[in-house]
């Protein structure tokens, strides 16, 4: 019994040490060079940073590299308002879009729970379907859509609501509705996967106790979907606020998001260390969510017991 409850154990010991050896390797070890590049000075060189470890010099050589690490490039990032207002900017967008998300794909997703079970499969699968072409792609369909002779203004004058062609493409909106239309399902599936896990005899109840269907709503079925909502407002705000390509493409160019700033950084002034200091930043402004997410499912398991 003993030789086969280790033949047992064993594999099951790999299997929970494998996710965090594939953290440290893919994650932990990456992350600890973009925060030595963050530390370190700008420099015409190849790598154009300084210092650069070298463990052949000896360790007196390395103790010196590390001497040289500095906090100046996270000083930098908040006296200069460039990189202050991107941030600013990013979690403005990525706090708009996500509140129009939860604005629409809600709906969406208790239509789609409502559904009978056999049209739910293919509900979820239109929802589905958009990824199933390459994202550049649909951007740049968009970008057609929304110029001075698109779709979108050839159907506005043909039911005459505008006169005139009106400006779409590089404008705020054209960033939001690309960024609304590629994040939605991200919104949807989560709200779906737990709107769908909810039974209709919760609302039958609320009735038969005198509720009204608003007022079941929002007493029973509304409270029961926020672990839904939480995942589905941290699936699209944390990858928004990162977002580069779609600013990039659709919006103006007056100012500027965070991903943009980073990519302009680091190709355009290849100033490595700045931009490995941006990126730091940015996770850690991304955790912040994250933690306050997990603390309160945490005490909504323990008040649950």
């Amino acid at each position: 019994m003993s030789g086969a409850r280790q033949i047992f154990t064993r594999p099951a010991r790999l299997a929970v040490i494998a996710p965090y050896l594939w953290m440290a390797l893919f994650f932990l070890v990456p992350f600890g060079f973009v925060v030595k590049i963050s530390l370190s000075q700008s420099a015409i060189a190849q790598p154009p940073y300084t210092p650069v470890f070298d463990l052949a010099a000896g360790w007196d050589a390395l103790m010196a590299a590390f001497a040289a690490l500095s906090l100046d490039n996270f000083r930098l990032l908040i006296s200069d308002n460039l990189y202050v207002l991107s941030y600013l900017r990013s979690l403005v967008v990525a706090a708009v879009s996500t509140a129009i998300l939860l604005l629409i794909g809600y709906p969406i997703a208790y239509a789609m729970a409502r559904l009978p079970r056999r049209w739910q499969p293919l509900a979820m699968m239109l929802v589905i379907v958009p990824f199933w072409t390459s994202f550049l792609i649909r951007i740049y369909a968009w970008i057609n859509i929304l110029q001075h002779d698109g779709l979108l203004n050839k159907t506005l004058l043909a039911l005459h609501l505008i006169s005139a062609p009106l400006v779409w493409l590089s404008t705020d909106t054209a960033m939001y509705i690309g960024i609304v239309y590629s994040y939605l399902p991200f919104m949807v599936l989560p709200l779906y996967a737990t709107l769908a896990k909810l039974p209709p005899s919760l609302g039958e109840a609320a009735a038969d106790l005198g509720a009204s269907p608003r007022g079941a709503f929002w007493l029973v079925t509304f409270p029961l979907s926020l672990p839904g909502i939480g995942a589905g407002v941290l699936l699209c705000f944390i990858p928004i606020v990162g977002e580069f390509v779609i600013p990039d493409l659709l919006a103006g160019s007056n100012s500027q998001m965070i991903g943009q700033t980073l990519w302009l950084e680091f190709f355009t002034n290849r100033d490595w260390p700045v931009a490995s200091a941006i990126a730091v930043v940015l996770l850690g402004v991304l955790l912040l969510p994250l933690l306050i997410y997990e603390r309160v499912q945490r005490r909504q398991l323990e008040g649950g017991r």
